[in-house]
């Protein structure tokens, strides 16, 4: 009939179900499930955000050049010791091979990225570790990297930034991985000892021999909402000590809550609060 031609079709009251071929059509990766509250959004969306959630606010994990591309400026960012390679000295088994697969499935070479760049015309030394790479442990190129990183900051008289993200010291290289602990530490305490600023940022996870180490001796000690910061695991202690602990125990907000930390800041305010922190500390861009 005419008055058909010109009825309105009613909505759908339910939404359908993609088929299959529907499902196919839709390309990898343009939609992320937030973790923390579960909500989908745009891919691109999120890494607008700097990778937090725009919903509940979850930091999710970044690499490190995702994290150096959000706080240097354009070009500025030159790189230290890329090609510096873990080899095997404790000949464990298949360790090599595990190295060569993080190194296709993280595109780094290794678990810590270092090197010098500009934030706001403040030229800084950075590392900024990588749990994509064996969950950030710290082995002995980790622990090399960043002492190098250290001393460049005292060779050019200008802050040392660190992010940190790992699971700890790696097993396959035993004591050799924990002789980085006070390799590390060492060469803060001389860069430190000569004036210089040493600002720590722990992100989610910072444990083990890393939590124990360079990670908690800054002068300005920070860290992103909800981060995991502790040395041993909640389990053990619990078993240790015959307590229950607070659900809350080992985030960020514990810690500064206990004054372990200066403060909790959300990665979208990060380079506006380490500006702030260099305009301070450093306002001719380097100490005398």
């Amino acid at each position: 009939m005419l008055k058909d031609l010109f009825t309105k079709t009613k909505k759908k009251k339910y939404a359908t179900i993609p088929s299959d071929r529907d499902q196919q059509d839709v390309p990898e990766g343009l939609m992320t499930k937030c973790s923390g509250c579960k909500k989908i959004m745009y891919t691109k969306e999120l890494q607008k955000n700097d990778k937090v959630c725009i919903h509940c606010g979850y930091h999710h994990q970044m690499t490190a050049y995702e994290r150096i591309d959000s706080l240097f400026e354009p070009g500025s960012f030159t790189e230290l010791d890329r090609g510096m390679l873990s080899v095997n000295p404790l000949d464990f088994p298949d360790y090599l091979e595990k190295l060569e697969k993080d190194k296709r499935k993280a595109n780094i070479n290794e678990a810590v990225v270092t090197g010098t760049g500009e934030i706001e015309g403040y030229e800084v030394a950075v590392a900024v570790m990588d749990s994509h790479f064996r969950m950030g442990s710290m082995g002995s190129v980790v622990g090399e990297k960043i002492t190098r990183a250290i001393e460049k900051a005292g060779e050019l008289h200008i802050p040392f930034i660190i992010f940190t993200a790992s699971g700890g010291a790696r097993m396959q290289e035993g004591i050799l991985s924990l002789m980085q602990m006070a390799k590390t530490s060492a060469a803060l305490k001389m860069f430190s000892e000569d004036g210089g600023l040493i600002v720590s940022i722990m992100t989610h996870p910072t444990t083990g021999g890393v939590s124990a180490s360079f990670a908690s001796l800054g002068d300005i000690n920070l860290a992103e909402p909800g981060a995991l910061i502790g040395f041993a695991g909640r389990r053990i202690i619990e078993q240790t000590i015959h307590e229950e602990l607070p659900e809350d125990f080992q985030t960020s907000e514990f810690l500064m809550k206990h004054g372990q930390l200066d403060a909790v800041i959300s990665r979208t305010e990060m380079k506006e609060k380490l500006v702030n922190i260099l305009k301070i500390h450093v306002p001719g861009g380097e100490w005398v």
